[in-house]
């Protein structure tokens, strides 16, 4: 049943990142078009800086879900119930805290950008982006984690299909008839605000939440100790776009975030094709399910090394004709920067290949135990960014996400391996490193062949069909001669799944 669930919530999260990428490439291009690159910079400069504002609600995720796993799993609707109702309480609060802080914040982030825009533009600007994200605090995260924590993705994906899709609609609608920034993300604002409301309405119905029970605050009181977990991810999704803003121009926050785009795109895919079974892993730790847990965890990190390398392995070598393709016409800065794309890349793949370890220690609930490294990778990010943007801009900010994201990464594997699994290191080792050796080998047939002009994004996406085929090609060969095992078991469960579905 974990299986056949994983498998549905995969597809529907496949599908959805399908939609998200296409939708995400479209609009930021059509703001580009109508607005210029200021207008794009300025436009996710202030969705970053309203980022920070979810520190508020940092750790309540994690522990969330930890909590939710057990009576989930026994049935226990009284105790998920009461889990439900700490949650909730506490981000009501914080959904109180968020507007008097965007409020606050709409008063200072003018003076960041007042060489470009007017405080009144900026400070309108402000208060509309934020209307979704409130929405988020007061009506639907905490259905959102009991969903995810019941693996009910899938239901979550359809949901968020139809808002993207959606939003893009009204947008593309909204620039083409001439309409102002300002109220092309109003319209987006309230589309997204449909996101929440309707995820409430179905965990309310499906899973018959009691309203009327003690909320259980004991159940979330690692929520600080998961607060260090959240920073850290929030540091290393916001801090060179902060960094740039305060330290450089707005058109280099336009580039990055151009860049971003498709790593952010790329990252959320893998994660949306294992997320389902982080849920499981929380189910079999619930059950002392040792045995099948420790089979099950190797198949998932080969799992994630296989997607995470053809991915982003095709990623390094066709981000750049596809910016150049993308940008096509937008003269106002270089959008052409190789070696940031190189970094940035590095960067995203490390934030995947971690993936496996990171959700093992948090379906444990080891957040106390962790937490210092995810201070001292937050600190590390901050301080070479800082560091090295005065000498070598975007490349400088990249260098630091580089360092950080790699630290985490080793962190989670090495605290996974001694007190969680309890296995060698060297498998780790294994692991990442022959993903290094199949991209640089993919890197070098690519260069090796015949040469093309990239002059429509057919030529690019017959190019990269072409990479993806000879990373899959050697990815296969490489789990079936080294990690035999682990892919036996993945082909099992797909056969497993899919006979049964067969036989129904």
């Amino acid at each position: 049943m974990r299986s056949k669930r994983a498998l549905i919530n995969t597809i529907y999260g496949l599908l959805y990142e399908a939609v998200a990428l296409v939708c995400g490439m479209i609009l930021p291009r059509l703001i580009l078009g109508a607005f210029g690159s200021d207008y794009n910079g300025i436009t996710n400069s202030i969705s970053q800086f309203l980022s920070a504002v979810s520190l508020l609600r940092a750790g309540i995720g994690g522990v969330t879900k930890a909590a939710l796993y057990k009576p989930l799993a026994e049935g226990d609707t009284v105790q998920v119930s009461r889990v439900i109702k700490a949650t909730e309480n506490f981000l009501h609060k914080v959904a109180l805290i968020f507007l008097g802080a965007l409020v606050a914040f709409a008063c200072v982030y003018p003076a960041f950008v007042n060489k470009e825009f007017d405080w009144f533009f900026s400070f309108t600007l402000v208060l509309i982006l934020g209307l979704s994200t409130f929405a988020q605090y007061q009506f639907g995260l905490t259905y959102h984690l009991l969903l995810l924590a019941a693996q009910r993705n899938g239901v979550v994906s359809l949901i968020q299909i139809f808002t993207t899709i959606l939003n893009t609609v009204v947008a593309a609608i909204l620039i083409k008839a001439g309409a102002g920034i300002h109220i092309v993300k109003l319209g987006s604002a309230l589309v997204y605000a449909l996101n929440p409301l309707a995820i409430n309405i179905y965990a309310k119905h499906k899973f018959h939440i009691i309203k009327n029970v003690e909320p259980d605050n004991d159940a979330i009181s690692q929520r600080w100790d998961a607060f260090a977990h959240q920073v850290a991810f929030f540091v290393n999704t916001n801090t060179d776009i902060v960094v740039l803003t305060w330290f450089a121009t707005l058109k280099d926050v336009s580039i990055y975030s151009v860049y971003y785009l498709v790593i952010n795109g790329i990252t959320i895919v893998v994660k949306n094709s294992i997320q389902s079974v982080a849920a499981a892993f929380g189910d079999m730790i619930a059950k002392n399910e040792d045995r099948l847990l420790h089979e099950n965890f190797d198949a998932f990190e080969t799992m994630t090394a296989s997607i995470s390398t053809i991915l982003f392995g095709t990623t390094l070598i066709m981000i750049v004709p596809f910016v150049s393709l993308y940008t096509k016409g937008v003269t106002d800065a270089n959008y052409i920067q190789p070696f940031f794309a190189v970094l940035i890349t590095i960067a995203g793949f490390f934030n995947c290949i971690r993936i496996p370890y990171q959700n093992l220690v948090e379906a444990a609930g080891h957040f106390k135990q962790t937490k210092v490294g995810a201070y001292f990778e937050a600190g590390m990010n901050v301080l070479i960014s800082v560091i090295c943007v005065f000498k070598f801009g975007l490349i400088g900010v990249a260098i630091g996400t580089v360092f950080a994201t790699l630290f985490r990464t080793l962190q989670f594997s090495v605290y996974m391996c001694k007190h969680i699994v309890k296995r060698s290191w060297l498998k780790v080792v294994k692991s990442i490193g022959s993903s290094g050796i199949i991209i640089l080998l993919t890197v070098f047939i690519h260069n090796a062949l015949p040469t093309i002009e990239y002059s429509s994004y057919l030529d690019w996406i017959l190019i990269s069909i072409r990479t993806v085929i000879i990373l899959a090609i050697l990815v296969s060969v490489n789990d079936i001669v080294f990690f035999r095992d682990a892919t036996m078991t993945v082909i099992n469960r797909v056969k497993g799944i899919l006979s049964k579905r067969t036989n129904a």
